[in-house]
């Protein structure tokens, strides 16, 4: 398919045809020139008719002959050039038939062309050719005129100027009669509608230029005017008039003709026949408004397109008739349509009526505003179908838009009435459409500019005028109300995108006139007591407040530039409207106590906006406030009660500052210093909430911390300050935001301890719950119990998954004894046993790391006040270190500095601005449990109570004292003791507590070693416990344990101690030590059974591999034992190969004996030696000061000898396990005689039963059995040191100093040899060593008094 143009003069179309010669082609350029033609095609470009060839595809017939034939134009032009041409006379093709001139039809080739005509003079349209040379044949005028509405558009469209000649010199030269008026005004409309069709839509130029340039029909006016009244009128009677709506469509153009022609006829005639034309355009507007009036089913799509189309005819009308008539004619336009029939259409119709010329007249806006206002009022308050009146309200907002545009671009001068007819038809309307409308609604931001609109139009003169038109006081309440509300609800929702600052601001600027105007109103009408209106009042508080706390306004948080252009265009509306709340608040006189206190929370807000001017202003409210209510109740704590609890929200939401509790301290008490009265109540109160803001500032600022743990201490901060001033809610509040806290961390042990404290404000009750106990979370809980019940599970569920089945034990008891015996539920019942059994089960079964504690010190200015200088025991998470502790604890302040000692800092360091971080691990010390005394305990259950519900902690390090000796360190190292006590125990409801009290002890070196030495049987014994309970362990710990011992290579442990105090020149100079000394010699000597018990269970135990190993550690062994026992003497165990079956009974007996110093402590980090094995105790004793008796007296004496043995009782075999003293095994010794044992003798152990109290004396245990026997071994500790619980610490003592050894019986006495080494010492020896040692511990107490 090839495309070819061809550019043809006009004159020469009627004789030119085109022709298409066929040849055949070759490759060779030579031979392809010798070819001559071999067929041919033509086709003409005119029809006979007149008309151009049709736009299309063409069959052209394919003529061959002669070649030079087919080059004579004469030879081929009188044959057919398309087989259509052929079809149409009736002949048939025949092959090579039909020669003339040499030339004939081929059949069987086809030959097929597409042309396309462009020409604007010539038509392919007979009718269209026929109607351009109407004169030509003058009786086929009609039908050409007639045939014009069947002509293709783009025919038509291509002759527009031509064929709108032809219209009107058809029109022009039958002037004299009608005949072809209405043939002539139809074609007119059909042109029109085309030229209104998408399609042809450019033309529009086209016309509007023929129009203006050529178009000189100066009569044509009126005979269009005619027609167009003719069809109107026949409309109206409901009579048939097909081409009435192209008419009204083709309004727009149909006038402008009329008006063109109109203003031509008036420049050739000077002005002539005005008047008739102004009656004509009269009478014609009243046929619209005729046709409008109709009633006929057949009138309202025209009455609609009416509606649509004469706005558009006002332009050109407005040219040639009076606009004030024009403007009267539309006004019985639109009043002569029945109030409800065709709103929307009505209104679509106004809006364009606005948007013309003629509304820009001061003379027709008083015309045509009234009927326009009355139809947006009426449409505005219609209730009909939701999608329609959604509709509806753009169409309204649009034209009420579209008329505040036009009156704020004229004199204001000339729209007063204008605007005061708006005010006073719509303003109310308007606002009670925006009330109704939602948020969310498209509309609703232009709604609420046309409101803004009217107000800013509105001068004062207007505002006293539409509050004049209320007819009662009620109906100006309710406005005043409505619009307070609605100017609330659109400050706190902004209806505008948050960067149209200029919009915000233009609206703010403007609700702000208008608050203070009705505030005028207000004043003058209802603030006498008879009309005062109470509601309408405490509206206009809380509308004053919102709007000066709005984000917009807040011009601090906004960058210098915007700041500088918005001061310099609105300037800060805040300091206008708070001064304006200010003096409408001292107005109020007896009246304020009706808003106390309901306002003290808008108010509070309103002063912490950081504005010093407004602050001043405005905080002195506070006071009036309080003096006011003290007036009438003799106090304020309706106000003070508000405070506070506004005060923890709107500093929680990011307002106050410490300047704020400045200026609110020094104004409330300058206020105050004036009421002598009560200048102590507001004192106090100032202190409270002065208190009160330091913690929510702090609390605040951490917030946004990346530090969890920062936030959970100021969470603490203000939940403790709720309950010291007795908030109970504010309390809650806070508890389940700390619950929060720690769920993010879970830390589910510390969520659980939280939860609890809700519990403890609630009671076993069927009673309805109070509203300030209920948590968001158990809203659906109806009764105490209830909501008990409910927060009892959730604990439960965090203690199980904290691993402190303990605690979920306690707690699942309490609810068993509800269900079993308050509310007989036993199927609850029966779930919780199963509950408890699978708790108990976990404790046995189930791992649980113990886990560090850290003491973490916070010392420098840079600091936080919650943390500035002081120190915290952090609890650490499992398997957590403290180099991880410490590195996490460094990131969260970035700038603060490690400290590389354990020793508190000096004040230079706590009064830098810096900040100082100083870390190390502390040891806890267990607390006394009673109810294990004289019980075998497992592990498992003891475990926990090491390192859970305790407050108190040891740290200790070495001291070096004199001279030191590089072969024997141990002669001289002293060990310093700190000790900790926490606010409160740990774990508790934080991860971390805050250090209380500390206080400092010192250890001598032969105390150290005693401890060592007690601390090596203990790990000795525990281990032989362990591989007794347990057949699987491996060996290899038990063998590296009792091989460094045994092996001469690497023991040597106890030789130094040898060398360092079994001297005679340590003994001659401290003669004070000897009991000690006797102690460490006991010590040494009941290490050899034990490690003979442990070679004889590796002896079972070991492989063949390593027989060669155990042979030549037990040969070690025996020359040890050949030492120890000549020089200490020999100590037995009973035989522990008891092969009954039963419970394994443990080898450790009593109270465990502990070290004096926790070496696990000097293992840490901060330059502290570890020359120490791990882990040490302390186990204290608090003795009471009983009177002696004679029967103790006679049991001293009876009995000088006490024997110490070890029980094996049948009815239990071995166990892991730590047997605890009970108060009721007889006493060897008299406690009168044990209360005067020296303290300076003690064995301090970190498994410390007591408490460290001034008051009672102190001795220890072992002290109890080494002084009475040497037989007896002593049983070193665990890792962690015991404390007596608090609250009976006389009858703790009592029970804590008895012996703790049950007696043994008959079969047991035979397990051990005759010789009993337990008396080597009498009566008189232990005597002598009593009473020396009472005289040390008094003077020992006088220098520690001021220990823990």
């Amino acid at each position: 398919m090839e495309t070819l143009k061809v550019a043809v003069p006009i004159e020469d179309m009627q004789r030119i045809h085109l022709r298409f010669m066929f040849r055949h082609r070759s490759s060779q350029e030579s031979k392809d020139k010798g070819e001559k033609n071999f067929a041919m095609a033509y086709i003409r470009l005119m029809k006979e008719d007149g008309t151009t060839l049709q736009d299309g595809i063409h069959d052209l017939l394919v003529l061959k002959g002669d070649s030079k034939k087919m080059e004579d134009a004469s030879a081929y032009l009188t044959l057919p050039s398309t087989r259509q041409h052929i079809e149409n006379k009736g002949a048939t093709i025949v092959r090579n038939s039909s020669i003339v001139g040499g030339l004939s039809v081929s059949s069987r080739d086809a030959f097929y062309i597409s042309t396309l005509v462009c020409s604007t003079k010539l038509t392919q349209n007979v009718g269209l050719l026929g109607l351009l040379k109407w004169r030509m044949k003058p009786e086929l005028l009609q039908e050409n005129l007639e045939k014009l509405k069947i002509v293709d558009g783009e025919e038509v469209v291509k002759f527009l100027q031509d064929t709108l000649d032809a219209l009107f010199n058809i029109m022009m030269e039958h002037s004299h009669s009608n005949e072809y008026d209405i043939l002539v005004f139809d074609a007119l409309i059909y042109i029109i509608g085309l030229i209104a069709d998408r399609k042809f839509q450019h033309f529009n130029t086209v016309l509007e230029a023929y129009i203006q340039q050529h178009f000189s029909a100066t009569l044509a006016y009126k005979k269009l005017m005619t027609v167009l009244k003719t069809y109107l009128d026949t409309s109206s009677r409901g009579e048939q008039c097909e081409p009435i709506l192209r008419t009204l469509k083709a309004l727009e153009y149909v006038f402008k003709f009329i008006v063109r022609s109109r203003t031509l006829f008036s420049q050739l005639y000077e002005g002539k026949e005005q008047t008739e034309f102004e009656e004509s355009m009269r009478r014609l507007f009243e046929s619209i408004n005729n046709l409008m009036k109709s009633q006929h089913k057949t009138a309202i799509l025209l009455q609609v397109a009416a509606l649509k189309y004469i706005p558009s005819v006002l332009h050109d009308v407005e040219m040639v008739f009076d606009a004030k008539l024009l403007s009267q004619l539309l006004y019985e336009f639109y009043t002569c349509i029945p109030p409800v029939k065709l709103q929307k259409q009505k209104v679509q119709s106004m809006k364009e009526i606005v948007r013309s010329n003629l509304f820009k007249k001061q003379e027709c806006r008083d015309i045509l505003l009234p009927v326009i206002t009355k139809e947006l009022k009426e449409l505005l308050e219609q209730k009909d179908d939701q999608q329609l009146q959604v509709q509806e309200k753009k169409y309204c907002v649009e034209l009420l838009n579209s008329i505040l545009e036009v009156l704020s671009c004229q004199d204001p001068a000339s729209t007063y009435h204008h605007i005061q007819e708006i005010m006073v038809q719509l303003l109310r309307t308007v606002n009670r459409t925006v009330i109704t409308m939602g948020r969310d609604d498209a509309l609703i931001s232009h709604f609420v500019a046309c409101m803004t609109a009217i107000l800013n139009q509105m001068n004062n003169q207007h505002y006293s005028v539409y509050i004049e038109t209320f007819q009662t006081s009620s109906e100006l309440v309710d406005f005043l109300m409505e619009t307070f509300i609605m100017f609330k609800d659109l400050i706190g929702k902004n209806v505008y995108p948050p960067d149209w600052m200029a919009m915000s601001m233009v609206q703010n600027r403007v609700f702000l006139r208008a608050i203070n105007k009705f505030a005028e109103t207000m004043n003058q009408k209802f603030l006498e007591n008879m009309n005062f209106e109470v509601q309408l009042w405490n509206n206009y508080f809380h509308l004053a407040v919102a709007f000066i706390t709005q984000d917009s306004l807040q011009l601090e948080n906004f960058s210098h530039a915007k700041y500088n252009k918005i001061q310099n265009k609105y300037g800060d509306m805040r300091r206008l409207i708070g001064f304006a709340i200010r003096d409408m608040w001292y107005k109020l006189g007896q009246n304020k106590i009706c808003f106390i206190p309901g306002m003290v929370g808008p108010i509070l807000e309103m002063t912490l906006i950081p504005e010093v001017e407004l602050r001043k202003a405005t905080i002195p409210i506070f006071f009036d406030m309080m003096l006011c209510e003290y007036q009438r109740t003799g106090e304020f704590k309706k106000f003070e009660n508000e405070i506070i609890l506004k005060l923890d929200h709107e500093v929680e939401g990011g307002r106050g500052d410490e300047h704020y509790m400045q200026l609110f301290e020094s104004i409330l008490t300058e206020c105050a210093c004036q009421y002598p009265s009560i200048f102590n109540l507001v004192e106090s109160f100032v202190s409270l909430v002065k208190g009160l803001l330091e913690k929510l500032l702090d609390y605040r600022t951490v917030m946004t911390d990346e530090s969890k743990d920062n936030r959970m201490s100021c969470t603490v901060n203000l939940l403790n300050f709720y309950k010291d001033i007795n908030r109970e809610e504010m309390y809650i509040r806070y508890l389940y935001k700390l619950r929060d806290l720690h769920l993010d961390c879970e830390n589910y042990t510390e969520a659980a301890y939280t939860l609890l404290l809700h519990t403890w404000l609630l009671k076993w009750s069927d009673e309805q719950c109070a509203p300030q106990v209920m948590s968001t979370e158990f809203q659906c809980s109806q009764t105490y119990r209830h909501l008990k019940e409910n927060l009892y599970e959730k604990i439960i569920e965090y203690f199980d998954k904290g691993k402190m089945w303990e605690e979920a034990i306690s707690l699942c008891k309490e609810l068993a004894e509800q269900y079993e015996k308050e509310v007989f539920d036993y199927e609850l019942l029966s779930q919780n046993l199963i509950q408890q059994a699978k708790f108990y089960e976990n404790i046995m079964k189930i791992l649980r790391p113990k886990p560090d504690y850290f003491a973490v010190g916070y010392y420098g200015q840079g600091f936080p006040t919650f943390l500035r200088n002081k120190v915290f025991i952090y609890r650490g998470k499992e398997y957590e270190r403290r180099e991880d502790f410490q590195a996490q604890l460094m990131s969260q302040f970035p700038s603060a500095e490690k400290m590389n000692t354990t020793s508190a800092p000096g004040e230079d360091v706590k009064n830098s601005p810096g900040q100082y971080i100083q870390c190390f691990t502390v040891q806890p010390v267990l607390e006394e449990q009673p109810r294990f005394k004289n019980k075998a305990v497992p592990d498992q259950i003891i475990n926990f109570y090491k390192s859970n519900n305790v407050h108190r902690f040891h740290y200790s390090r070495p001291v070096r004292k004199g001279s030191v000796d590089p072969e024997n360190e141990f002669a001289s190292m002293w060990i310093e003791r700190t000790s900790f006590v926490t606010a409160y125990k740990l774990p508790g409801i934080l991860r971390w507590f805050e250090v209380v009290s500390m206080s400092q002890t010192t250890i001598s070196p032969l105390e150290n070693a005693i401890e060592t030495m007690s601390m090596t049987n203990e790990k000795i014994l525990m281990m032989i416990n362990q591989y007794q309970s347990d057949e699987n362990l491996p060996i290899n710990p038990l063998s590296m344990l009792l091989n460094g011992i045994v092996d001469p290579a690497v023991m040597g442990g106890f030789a130094k101690y040898e060398k360092a105090f079994f001297t005679e020149e340590y003994i001659r100079e401290h003669p004070e030590d000897q009991e000690k000394l006797n102690r460490l010699k006991d010590l040494i000597a009941w290490q050899i059974p034990f490690l003979g018990a442990g070679i004889k269970i590796h002896e079972r135990r070991v492989s063949d591999n390593l027989r060669p190993f155990h042979d030549r550690m037990e040969e070690c062994f025996k020359h040890l034992k050949v030492k120890v026992e000549k020089q200490y003497g020999a100590r037995e165990l009973p035989d522990f190969d008891d092969k009954r079956v039963g419970r394994p009974r443990s080898m450790l007996r009593s109270y465990r004996q502990l070290s004096v110093i926790s070496l696990t402590s000097m293992n840490s980090d901060c330059s502290t030696p570890n020359k120490i094995a791990s882990e040490s105790f302390d186990l204290d004793v608090v003795l009471p000061k009983p009177v002696k008796t004679e029967s103790e007296e006679t049991a001293l004496q009876i009995n000088p000898h006490p024997e110490v043995k070890m029980r094996r009782s049948k009815k239990r075999t071995k166990r892991s396990s730590v047997v605890f003293a009970d108060e009721k095994t007889a006493p060897d010794i008299s406690i009168s005689d044990m209360k005067c044992l020296s303290r300076k003798h003690e064995f301090m152990s970190d498994t410390n039963l007591s408490e460290h109290v001034v008051a009672p004396q102190k001795t220890s245990v072992l002290k109890q059995m080494s002084s009475v026997s040497r037989s007896m071994p002593t049983i070193p500790g665990l890792t962690l040191s015991i404390s007596p619980v608090a609250p009976d610490e006389t009858i703790a003592s009592h029970r804590l100093s008895q012996p703790v050894f049950p007696s043994t019986s008959d079969g047991d006495k035979k397990t051990f040899k005759k010789k009993k080494v337990n008396q080597l010492f009498k009566t008189m020896r232990i005597s002598k060593v009593l009473e020396d040692g009472k005289q040390s511990v008094e003077h020992h107490f006088k220098s520690s008094s001021t220990d823990l």
